[in-house]
């Protein structure tokens, strides 16, 4: 009797996971895998391996955020762009470029350009538009996306919101909403990039892709690959860490 009493409350239970994972708005679920891979503050070592049909690049990069509002970012390699950062400050984003001893204000028109020579945007890898406010989400359903269960959701950008994409779509998963695969359309609905997430690990309490490769749709024989080899979350930084003194002596 204990055993038919313990099945059906587990069941029940089973049920209450299942209802709550149902009433989930898209809002909500795009709001949770945004704190899942931000955190109140981070520290990131990441390398980037631009491949081309003839060439490969990589690139070693220190990334520091605080919220969504501050980060910066320090080229560590190659030599020839070693000690170049880049900082925002609310919508303020500056570049400094050590070799010619300048700083430069990036303005909105820049988001779309290629950051470092890579297939990430400046938007991508600089400001960063906040999927959460600048864009409006509707959930499209659950499809399986390798092996993983995931939220499909639709993004649109808000009237007036300085993004650069025309729509995104994006598959979260549902157990620790990672993201997983992420499509990005330009303003006539013609798709550009597709971001895939492979090898999830563990950090903390955290799950995320520790490896996201962005392939161009026009040209399949080139992709950028970003791997992170080191991440901690809720590091000790405040505010007065992004400023532009800071950007010429971060090491």
């Amino acid at each position: 009797m204990n055993k038919i009493k313990y099945l059906l409350l587990a069941f029940c239970l089973l049920g209450m996971v299942n209802a709550t994972a149902q009433t989930l708005t898209a809002t909500e679920i795009v709001k949770r895998a945004d704190d899942n891979r931000r955190g109140k503050s981070s520290f990131s070592e990441i390398t980037m391996t631009i491949v081309r049909p003839t060439w490969t690049r990589e690139v070693g990069i220190k990334a520091w955020a605080l919220g969504t509002d501050y980060s910066l970012t320090l080229i560590t390699s190659p030599a020839r762009d070693k000690g170049q950062t880049f900082l925002k400050r609310g919508r303020d984003l500056w570049n400094w470029q050590p070799s010619i001893n300048r700083m430069i204000r990036m303005s909105s028109s820049m988001m779309g350009q290629s950051w470092m020579g890579s297939d990430f945007t400046n938007d991508d890898m600089i400001r960063e538009s906040s999927i959460v406010d600048d864009y409006t989400s509707q959930l499209a359903g659950r499809e399986m996306v390798r092996e993983f269960d995931c939220y499909k959701i639709i993004l649109m950008p808000k009237e007036n919101a300085a993004v650069v994409w025309g729509k995104v779509i994006t598959w979260i998963s549902t157990t620790d909403f990672v993201e997983i695969k992420t499509e990005f359309y330009d303003e006539d609905n013609i798709l550009v990039n597709t971001f895939n997430g492979f090898d999830i690990k563990s950090f903390g309490t955290r799950r995320l892709a520790t490896r996201v490769e962005v392939v161009p749709a026009e040209k399949p024989n080139q992709k950028t690959v970003m791997t992170i080899n080191n991440y901690e979350f809720d590091i000790n930084i405040d505010e007065s860490f992004f400023s532009q003194q800071n950007m010429r002596r971060v090491r």
